[in-house]
């Protein structure tokens, strides 16, 4: 059997555990689950101490997004206010990490572009594929990257400099779909100065910290669940984001951090799981 049916009877499984746990919360649970909290944007602040990072970067502002979705439900409208939260919170630089689409990119591509040309980071805007990426049309999907004036990092790096000091923001392309080329990003990575890793499916921070290259590693996928129960947490996860779910962790010497998207799938509701907006504001030991 396919890893596309298992995901798909996975989206199936979460949408009737998530009808289930929601008939617990009444008719006005469920409206605000369907109506409310999927528009509900949470920027979320985190400082961050990144012992290698160089004080020349203090102060560095790393915006994060994840698993846009873009579909009928997450118009063009509904994306460029995100754009707009993004572009706020006065980024050095934004990363996006996968599932640009749910489902044929094609139609949507065209309005994906106009609206992320519109993010305005001070360094670059940075992205990676996701699994859904890769299930539709990962062509027209880096052309999006492309045309957008992003840089797809997909198994590879880029350098930040201030003056002689160094911060490299690397990318792998999409874990379940075996794309990952992490050797070739280690490969192309100085040795000297901080790194940080994007990668679609956080439960891959498994390996990248077992390399003690990566200071952070961020990523998307989870959706945190898309429904959090108190004491219980996420009842259903995707493949590859059941050990680090939503917030951040510690992996060894490496910190992971799970965003929880700002897109949806059906069933599109959201509850103690807001989509999210991630504000890293990095500093040094120093």
């Amino acid at each position: 059997m396919s890893r596309r049916g298992l995901s798909r009877r996975a989206f199936l499984r979460l949408g009737l555990a998530s009808a289930y746990e929601i008939t617990f919360l009444g008719l006005g649970g469920i409206a605000y689950a369907y109506k409310v909290e999927p528009g509900w944007v949470d920027v979320k602040s985190v400082p961050l101490i990144l012992p290698r990072l160089a004080p020349e970067f203090d102060g560095y502002r790393l915006v994060h997004i994840s698993d846009l979705h873009m579909d009928e439900w997450m118009t063009r409208t509904r994306l460029a206010g995100i754009v707009k939260l993004v572009n706020r919170q006065e980024p050095d630089l934004v990363a996006v990490t996968g599932d640009f689409f749910t489902y044929a990119p094609e139609r949507f591509a065209a309005d994906m572009v106009s609206v992320l040309s519109g993010l305005a980071p001070r360094d670059a805007a940075v992205a990676v594929l996701g699994n859904h990426d890769h299930w539709t049309d990962p062509r027209v999907v880096r052309g999006v990257i492309s045309q957008s004036g992003m840089l797809d990092l997909g198994n590879a790096v880029h350098t930040l400099r201030r003056g002689a000091a160094m911060l490299h923001v690397a990318g792998v392309d999409d874990v379940w779909e075996h794309q990952d080329r992490l050797d070739l990003v280690l490969k192309a990575t100085p040795e000297a100065g901080a790194a940080i890793l994007l990668a679609h499916e956080p439960d891959f921070a498994e390996v990248s910290a077992a390399t003690g290259r990566f200071d952070l590693q961020i990523s998307g996928h989870s959706h945190g669940g898309q429904i959090i129960l108190p004491l219980r947490g996420p009842p259903l996860l995707p493949r590859y984001a059941e050990r680090y779910p939503v917030g951040l962790y510690q992996v060894g010497k490496m910190m992971q951090y799970t965003n929880r998207g700002v897109g949806t799938v059906p069933p599109r509701v959201r509850f103690n799981c807001r989509p999210e907006v991630t504000v890293f504001t990095l500093t040094s030991e120093a």
